[in-house]
């Protein structure tokens, strides 16, 4: 049910996303917005990308370095306290969003696609801001069950970070409820935080 439920949203809304798309050229701040409506060029890569410790990261992760020290602050404080936060995914590439996009839609088709994957050009991943974690299991579909998820709902915001695409703010972000994926925003993450708005909603 959920999943027609989905659909039935992006057929309506269909319209509105990848519609009159802006181009951003090489941003280099760190609360700007990639979505359906905004994309980055085919050759941006961040000139800042550092790996991330392989402590807390799954091997050759990448993030611009002001997200990765926040990132392996926000893991070593989770370590201290019993939780164990890790880095599945991070920094994409645009042809890698490519071919990741494509082969959902091939398997599954392209409604399906839009649902779950940013076309190519579309992906926070390509910013190096944006993260998808879970725990030790690195199932991070099953990562809304864990003591970390509660552990990241609740301090993620103290590091900088936020939950990127909330429950039942499909038809804002475009994207269904991802409780592994957070951005990096820097000091807005707070206020952010407690208006319980997304990046979308914030800014307009």
């Amino acid at each position: 049910m959920e999943k027609i439920i989905y659909i039935l949203l992006l057929i309506i809304l269909e319209h509105d996303f990848y519609k009159d798309v802006n181009t951003l050229y090489y941003p280099t701040s760190y609360d700007y917005i990639v979505n359906k409506n905004n994309k980055l060029t085919s050759d941006f890569i961040p000139n800042d990308l550092e790996i991330v410790d392989d402590t807390f990261s799954l091997e050759g992760r990448m993030l611009r370095k002001k997200a990765k020290d926040a990132f392996l602050d926000m893991a070593k404080q989770a370590k201290k306290e019993g939780y164990n936060i890790i880095l599945v995914s991070a920094f994409r590439t645009y042809e890698y969003q490519e071919e990741l996009y494509n082969n959902y839609k091939l398997e599954k088709g392209r409604n399906y696609a839009d649902m779950c994957s940013a076309r190519a050009g579309h992906s926070e991943h390509q910013t190096g801001l944006a993260i998808d974690v879970s725990d030790n299991s690195l199932d991070y579909d099953n990562f809304e069950s864990t003591k970390e998820f509660n552990w990241m709902i609740n301090n993620a915001y103290k590091y900088g970070f936020i939950l990127r695409y909330p429950k039942g703010k499909f038809h804002i972000t475009g994207f269904k409820y991802e409780p592994w994926h957070f951005r990096y925003v820097g000091d807005i993450a707070k206020d952010i935080y407690e208006s319980r708005l997304t990046l979308e909603e914030f800014f307009s």
